[in-house]
């Protein structure tokens, strides 16, 4: 029978390939550090206050307020509400608009790139002081919005915008002062709440027109004297999207090619193929997937669902690659009786699958919604936000309980192996050799396992904190992306992934190439070889090992 490429590759050969992918992992960290940008960019700025005389203007029906342009399309415009022209034109509220048009405006006349891949605005709202309104009085006042965004490319000209999306929506606000603050005109200190998403950037230019109605006899928009609505726009830098994807195009034909030339040793066995296989050959089918470039078509190509898309391929791949996990661990930690069995490991996939699932659901509710109204927020309200907040720390404790739970499972897998290393002194001195050197090569493979799993499990959790911290309105936590940690750990992925298939890959080599026995082994020695080569589905030699030894 035929072993893995780990066991029957010599020690040489072994080293230059250990060497080559750790050279081509340095490789991905110093191409995030020192080629790619920062991978978003966030734009902060002040709305510009349009009005206009018709107060009953319908959501969605009205003429676009543009904030800059040429004199005859850009909107009136007042400084702030302190000026003359408010009493002298007799302005309301509800004939105020707040208007802002991105890109923002530069030195020279720039457009949004569809390199951006996406846009996220979130506002925060200026509330001064004043002894007249019932705010503070209320400690979270609702605010209703109606909101609307619109779009045009640079063939359109100035009259040519869009509708996008419009929609009615509530939020809460959040605002503290200190006492010794509480002076006529001072500011509160509110916390930013979610404004719109776009899982792509197809157009040139974006327009936001936002108006805070207010109406007799109702609860809303009560939130005393608002001066201005700063809106923040969050999206991923272009030089950053360039070198991710000049990465999936290179990773994606490289792992498909590695997967076929394992699949292929594997038929050419001519036997069924075990768990440990079927298990690894998933794995690089999903991340085969993750790594299929198609963002190459939102720069032709309006794709708003693009976000949503690749947060199920995300989750596809971290549900398996924690399953491969549990299974490459287990699968040397039972014995022959429950070996080579997804059943055996239904418990544990089961929780991973559950977890995922959660998510899957949250995505959906959230970002599912928002290709239809890009202005929906599940963070919106107290109940969603708190489901949104449990969502995530749920996941990133059962995260670091999965981490635990592994290390106990691996640190199994090295007190079993030890207290069967004296089955070898009943071996062959180069039968013993041999041996020696699988469980020294497999104990390092299980300890790059577990620095993978570390890091996945860090990436996973900065990941969710620092994309909820602009939806909570946490300011105060301070987590940044380096290009380096998201270029060096997605090329972590593919390297282990890469190694595991070929490591564990059947070769073409047999047991019978070998260290024979000499004629000096005695009789126990060449039954356990003939039982050891009579083993066809155990996916190594080191399981078998660790069967035959937890049998005896």
């Amino acid at each position: 029978m035929a072993g893995v490429v780990l066991e029957i590759l010599s020690t040489k050969k072994l080293l230059i390939l250990s060497s080559f992918l750790s050279l081509l992992l340095v490789v991905f960290f110093l191409v995030g550090g020192l080629i790619a940008p920062a991978p978003n960019n966030v734009s902060d700025s002040i709305a510009v206050k349009c009005y206009d005389k018709d107060e009953m203007w319908q959501l969605g029906q009205m003429e676009p307020m543009v904030p800059r342009g040429s004199e005859k399309r850009k909107c009136k415009s007042v400084p702030d509400f302190h000026d003359d022209i408010i009493v002298r034109e007799h302005i309301s509220s509800n004939m105020i608009v707040f208007s802002q048009m991105f890109p923002l405006p530069r030195i020279e006349d720039l457009d949004m790139s569809r390199w951006f891949q996406n846009l996220i605005a979130v506002i925060q709202v200026d509330v001064a002081y004043s002894d007249k309104y019932r705010y503070p009085e209320e400690k979270h006042p609702k605010m209703e919005l109606e909101a609307s965004l619109y779009c045009r490319d640079k063939e359109d000209g100035e009259n040519g915008w869009k509708l996008l999306a419009s929609s009615t929506e509530h939020r809460t606000l959040d605002c503290t002062i200190e006492d010794s603050e509480r002076i006529e005109g001072y500011l509160y200190h509110c916390d930013i709440i979610p404004f719109f998403e776009l899982g792509s950037v197809h157009y040139d230019y974006y327009l936001v027109n936002i108006r805070l109605p207010v109406r007799p006899n109702s609860d809303v928009n009560k939130l005393g004297q608002v001066e201005d609505i700063h809106i923040v726009t969050i999206h991923q830098n272009g030089g950053f999207t360039k070198v991710w994807l000049s990465i999936k195009t290179i990773m994606f034909p490289t792992v498909l090619l590695v997967l076929i030339w394992f699949w292929r040793r594997i038929i050419l066995q001519g036997r069924n193929t075990n768990l440990m296989e079927r298990t690894l050959f998933s794995l690089g089918i999903i991340l085969t997937i993750m790594n299929c470039p198609i963002e190459w078509l939102t720069l032709f190509i309006n794709m708003p669902f693009m976000m949503l898309l690749n947060d199920i391929r995300d989750g596809a791949f971290y549900a398996m690659l924690l399953s491969f996990w549990l299974i490459f661990v287990g699968e040397h930690t039972m014995d022959q009786l429950e070996r080579n069995k997804l059943s055996a490991y239904w418990k544990e996939m089961a929780i991973v699958i559950a977890a995922c699932v959660a998510l899957f659901i949250f995505d959906m509710c959230e970002r599912g919604t928002q290709l239809t109204n890009p202005f929906y927020s599940i963070w919106s309200s107290e109940s969603g936000a708190a489901a949104g907040l449990g969502f995530i720390i749920v996941a990133a404790v059962a995260a670091c309980l999965y981490f635990i739970f592994l290390c106990y499972l691996i640190f199994k897998v090295f007190r079993n192996i030890s207290s069967k290393r004296s089955t070898l002194i009943s071996m062959s001195s180069r039968r013993r050799q041999y041996y020696s050197g699988i469980i020294y090569r497999f104990k390092f493979l299980m300890v790059v396992t577990l620095l993978c799993a570390a890091m996945t499990v860090i990436f996973f959790i900065i990941g969710q904190v620092s994309e909820g911290q602009w939806q909570w309105g946490d300011e105060g936590i301070s987590l940044e992306h380096t290009s380096a940690f998201l270029t060096g750990v997605y090329g972590m992925w593919n390297i282990y992934v890469i190694a595991m298939l070929c490591l564990y890959a059947p070769s073409h080599k047999n047991y019978s190439d070998e260290p024979a026995a000499t004629n000096g082994d005695d009789n126990n020695s060449r039954e356990e070889e003939v039982q050891l080569t009579q083993m066809p589905s155990e996916a190594s030699s080191m399981a078998a090992f660790v069967a035959k030894t937890a049998a005896d």
